[in-house]
């Protein structure tokens, strides 16, 4: 009862942020009620397959995924997410804190990039549309690299894959944010399964996690509106920052 009704608190934060918050799961679990860390990655991975549907489906009720783009670099970011799962199972659980915390500093860096300076980078986008050829090595190298960290450190890797899809892809912001729902839910399913095939899935801990989550970030949604942007996008790059921090007390 303790981790679902802090894990309602923790929703409304997230969900009030708009983040996915699998670094905040992942730091809390850790070092408030001393959940192993390779089993608190594989629960924030295989919790971010619930969480990210519903977001999933209204951004494709509203035109903002590119189907095809998704579907090509999830698949390529499944297959490396699994591995991640079983290199995070080599890797020494002290070495793993400092490692996911550094994914999470930098996954900071990355919104600011997203937040503040992502619409000059898209100035001077390409219009061409690419080759199949062409689209499905760059998907590769998106869907590889941040399956590969998001498998690896039990993070959504959010930020990594929207920059992957804007300027790589050449998406456009609008779609870079929706795409990038379809492409987690591959990734963290194929990381859940690796986790799970280690004994690092602990079923009543995931559901304690979705059932705080899931209803603190519905509660925590409708609080959105009600600040400045500027504010709302400085608590965006805040929290990954405050959660990689709280890993490192361990």
């Amino acid at each position: 009862m303790a981790i679902a009704l802090t894990m309602f608190v923790m929703g409304i934060l997230l969900g009030f942020v708009g983040a996915g918050g699998s670094g905040f799961i992942i730091a809390i679990l850790t070092v408030l009620f001393g959940v192993p860390i390779h089993t608190a990655l594989g629960t924030s991975l295989a919790a971010m397959v619930f969480t990210t549907m519903s977001g999933a489906y209204s951004h494709f009720r509203q035109g903002n995924i590119s189907v095809k783009t998704g579907l090509i670099v999830g698949g390529f970011g499944s297959g490396a997410a699994y591995l991640g799962s079983i290199l995070a199972g080599l890797i020494p659980v002290h070495s793993l804190h400092w490692l996911t915390a550094s994914m999470l500093f930098l996954s900071a860096v990355l919104l600011v990039v997203r937040l503040f300076i992502a619409q000059k980078i898209m100035i001077k986008k390409s219009k061409d549309v690419p080759s199949n050829i062409v689209l499905i090595k760059k998907a590769a190298l998106v869907g590889i690299s941040t399956g590969m960290l998001s498998g690896t450190f039990g993070i959504g890797a959010a930020p990594f894959i929207q920059i992957g899809l804007l300027t790589i892809l050449g998406l456009s912001i609008r779609q870079s944010v929706g795409t990038t729902m379809l492409v987690i839910l591959p990734i963290a399913l194929a990381g859940g399964i690796g986790f799970y095939f280690q004994g690092y899935l602990n079923f009543t801990l995931l559901v304690q996690v979705l059932a705080g989550t899931m209803i603190g970030s519905y509660v925590g949604a409708k609080f959105t509106n009600l600040v400045p942007q500027s504010i709302l996008k400085s608590a965006m790059v805040l929290t990954p920052i405050m959660a990689g921090l709280i890993l490192l007390i361990r």
